[in-house]
């Protein structure tokens, strides 16, 4: 680093990149997040009333919040030596805050805004300004945070004490978007300027490793939700063929995603000429399909509970619209790291697409049927396309 030395903190040359056993245990807390955005989904879709859309709206906000404490965190562990003691605090920290927000999730647009808000922003500006604090050479970065992430405080809490729910909404997008902009941007800051990450000091594979888990415990996620539901459902040969049906999705998506180009993440970040750039990049992209899955699994739960019957044009949104995303996310991380187009990907979106008009007027099941067919056919074709070749290095196109 420049200006105030090297920090003491920066992973040495010789560090593990594999993710530590407290990381692991830091992402149980998100397994507890994303069963909580998929039940607010759930509520939302399956509820026939006004506004249900700006519900829809508020839980996509907080799954922001929630993805953002989450990426941070990786980002951090990433760049530092998550051995060392005082990374071990701030990630242990960051899980207390992470799970109050969890905690607080199902009411933070009624009567616990404050305590969502509240520890997402001690989470945020706690991070760097503890950092700053147990090693002066942190600066360099921690004053750029601390000042984004305390421009962005401000709407978080003010959003917290306002009372209509479209008020603290359209707080809470502002504050998302400040931190957003800022992680982009590099945190331009008065008189600092923007901050680059120097050198190669990120480590590449243990990114790459984290969001592979992350996505994983997405999966696993759905897993739980077409589970639980089987379970507390009369069972019958629609909804066994229907959870059979979930099973199948969710193999698929995890074959898509991991067939070539998640085998070949840790290469392409290790090997990235801008380690920094590449994951920041990824970042949204496994937003995206983090986001899919959780919708796709919404899906499942609302046709195995109600395999027959007319599709509310809404339902379309997670089960079609859930497969979808990923197709789209996952074609854009194909590029990402291939440096080339995905046409089997392109072709299920299109298709899938062309499928919506004739959806309306399946029941649930057989919408979620098609679905299937068409991830797998894209996952067909991409074997068939790559069988019996090796994975060439990865080519990312910057």
């Amino acid at each position: 680093m420049t200006g105030t030395g090297e920090s003491r903190l920066v992973r040495g040359e010789a560090s593990s990149q594999r993710a530590t056993f407290l990381e692991l245990f830091f992402d149980l807390v998100f397994v507890f997040a994303l069963t909580r955005v998929s039940q607010r989904l759930i509520t939302e879709l399956d509820a026939d009333r006004p506004g249900r859309l700006f519900g829809l709206g508020q839980t996509i906000l907080l799954l922001l919040g929630i993805w953002l404490v989450w990426s941070f965190t990786a980002l951090t562990t990433s760049r530092l030596d998550p051995d060392r003691s005082p990374l071990q605090i701030v990630v242990v920290f960051s899980m207390l805050g992470a799970l109050v927000m969890v905690i607080a999730m199902p009411e933070a647009f009624e009567d616990r805004g404050l305590l969502f808000a509240g520890a997402y922003v001690a989470i945020q500006i706690g991070r760097p300004l503890f950092l700053r604090l147990v090693n002066a050479a942190e600066a360099v970065i921690s004053n750029r945070l601390i000042f984004w992430l305390g421009l962005s405080a401000m709407p978080w809490l003010l959003g917290a004490f306002v009372g209509p729910p479209w008020a603290r909404a359209a707080l809470w997008t502002l504050a998302i978007g400040l931190d957003y902009t800022g992680l982009v941007s590099g945190w331009p800051t008065p008189r600092l300027g923007r901050w680059r990450l120097p050198g190669r000091s990120l480590a590449g594979e243990h990114l790459a490793e984290r969001y592979q888990q992350f996505l994983l415990i997405t999966l696993g996620e759905s897993i739980l939700v077409f589970g639980t539901t089987f379970s507390g459902t009369r069972l019958d040969l629609d909804r066994s063929v229907a959870f059979l049906l979930s099973f199948l999705t969710t193999v698929l998506l995890w074959r898509a995603y991991f067939h070539r180009a998640g085998r070949l993440l840790a290469a392409a970040m290790t090997n990235a000429r801008r380690p920094d750039a590449l994951g920041l990049a990824l970042s949204h992209t496994h937003l995206v399909m983090v986001a899919a899955i959780v919708l796709t699994s919404v899906g499942y739960e609302l046709f195995i509970e109600h395999p027959r019957g007319e599709v509310p044009l809404v339902w379309l949104a997670a089960i079609l619209g859930g497969p979808m995303l990923f197709l789209a996310g996952n074609g854009t991380f194909v590029y990402q790291l291939l440096g080339r187009v995905s046409w089997p990907r392109i072709g299920g979106l299109v298709a899938m697409g062309l499928l919506v008009p004739a959806a309306v007027h399946l029941p649930p099941l057989a919408v979620g049927a098609t679905a299937a067919v068409v991830l797998a056919a894209v996952v067909g074709v991409d074997a068939i396309l790559y069988r019996g070749r090796a994975p060439g290095p990865p080519t990312p196109p910057a």
